[in-house]
């Protein structure tokens, strides 16, 4: 579950699953949380992240967050989505710098590093 708000800036993955942060965070409080700084390190970032920057994806940065998430919660789901699969998870996430056709790059780059 992804906890992610309309703007996709705050998500995080809990127990593997993403649900919007703001909305419900508080209510998750027993269950292991993971965000956007507990995805990766800088010494290990996870595949997705490493992908990203590969794939030059980041514009303002402002919605990266929310879209990396969800990404990385397909990838635990689905470790070989196809570009269908990628476009309906990212269906409800807006980047207003248009980086979306990057952004399923950077999740087929990612997957094939699975």
């Amino acid at each position: 579950m992804i906890l992610k708000c309309p703007c996709s800036t705050r998500c995080a993955m809990i127990l593997a699953s993403t649900t919007r942060a703001s909305v419900a965070a508080w209510a998750n409080a027993a269950r292991k949380i993971t965000t956007l700084a507990g995805l990766g390190t800088p010494e290990k970032p996870h595949k997705l992240q490493t992908a990203w920057i590969e794939e030059q994806v980041n514009q303002c940065a402002y919605c990266i967050s929310g879209w990396i998430m969800t990404g990385a919660e397909l990838l635990a789901r689905n470790p070989h989505p196809t570009e269908d699969e990628i476009r309906d998870a990212f269906s409800d996430l807006i980047c207003r710098c248009g980086t979306h056709n990057a952004a399923i790059k950077a999740v087929k780059r990612a997957a094939e590093k699975a």
